[in-house]
């Protein structure tokens, strides 16, 4: 078949002339934006059926509308992992409700920072982008976005004046965690921290590492932690997940240097889930021989324990970060949202019984 003689596909403009009416008339009917009575509807509708026209182009409408119907999201470690971490689903599950009104669709990427990434913060094709979560490369993504000049929210972190944050309260949670252990008696107390920097440096927690750390929630938890024990010795992971918290817990409960601590402080439910796994390892009880504190509030599969955690409203959080996109892409002022976590007293903690 040549190329002149291949089947042209029906366009607005035959439905249109089949329908008996104006091509905006059309338009507007399949849009049901405008003032089409039910009959014309009607009319057209079975038009199109007739001819079979699936509807205009949205490339076509989206490219008339400036925008590509896309909101992107970016998170700071591989797209497969952060299904595995039910907080990251909780707050995809917000920004999806919340952008709901502009019925755009989401588009999930990591920014590692590498120029030939596929899709990056340099080249995706997106209308806003929301920044969730604890990223070491955050000043890096916000910087690329102005350069573009994409409308961007914040899920925690410093972005800067100019962009909304969503947040919750890091350190004032931590520290009334951290206040409820010191109340139980524990004394001697060690941490497992998230991701301190872009290299996501695995190991103790020294004074060079704190210097270059650029992972506020990072940083604003360990605080909260070290405003009642100044000198708990701190292990830093490289990932939020129950591996990466087993063996922190394995070096923190097995350094022969110093007095075994009796109670742990982890920056996650997934951290603290596995520093579990380690003391049943090391042969030790929760909570008789380990009190261990998580962060996040959610149910970790397998784990046979009521976490104490602080429970933060991971949902919402998403719900008002994908709120705020949708008044800056409809002309609105878009709000900073803070958010306040809750101390969950479950079984993981007791009194030392030493």
């Amino acid at each position: 078949m040549s190329i002149d003689s291949a089947p042209r596909h029906p366009t607005l403009a035959d439905v249109a002339a089949r329908a008996g009416v104006s091509a905006s008339t059309a338009s507007l009917a399949f849009s049901g934006s405008g003032p089409v009575s039910d009959a014309t509807k009607e009319r057209v509708l079975a038009a199109a059926a007739e001819l079979g026209y699936a509807g205009p182009d949205p490339r076509a409408r989206s490219l008339r509308r400036g925008r590509s119907g896309i909101v992107g999201v970016v998170l700071e470690e591989r797209v497969r992992a952060a299904f595995l971490d039910p907080v990251k689903i909780r707050t995809l599950d917000g920004i999806a409700e919340g952008i709901a009104p502009l019925g755009a669709g989401l588009l999930l990427f990591t920014d590692s920072g590498a120029p030939d990434a596929p899709v990056s913060i340099e080249s995706a094709p997106v209308d806003a982008v929301v920044l969730i979560g604890c990223s070491p490369r955050l000043d890096q993504s916000v910087e690329a976005l102005r350069r573009r000049g994409i409308p961007t929210v914040a899920i925690e972190g410093t972005p800067g004046d100019d962009i909304p944050q969503i947040t919750i309260d890091n350190e004032q949670a931590t520290r009334r965690g951290a206040e409820y252990l010191h109340r139980l008696g524990h004394r001697e107390i060690a941490i497992v921290t998230l991701p301190f920097d872009d290299a996501r440096t695995r190991g103790p927690v020294t004074a060079e590492l704190m210097a270059r750390g650029t992972t506020a929630v990072t940083l604003e938890r360990l605080a909260g932690a070290r405003a009642v024990f100044p000198d708990a010795p701190a292990v830093a992971t490289a990932t939020s997940s129950i591996e990466a918290g087993r063996e922190a817990g394995l070096a923190l409960l097995s350094d022969a240097s110093r007095p075994r601590p009796t109670a742990i402080i982890a920056q996650s439910d997934l951290l603290a889930a596995g520093v579990i796994r380690a003391a049943e390892e090391l042969g030790l009880d929760v909570p008789r021989d380990l009190s261990v504190l998580g962060f996040d509030g959610i149910r970790v599969d397998g784990l046979q324990h009521d976490l104490t955690t602080l429970d933060q409203p991971s949902g919402d959080k998403g719900r008002a970060a994908g709120e705020a996109v949708v008044r800056m892409l409809t002309g609105g002022e878009p709000e900073s949202v803070a958010f306040t976590s809750t101390l969950h007293i479950g079984d993981t903690t007791a009194a030392p019984s030493r």
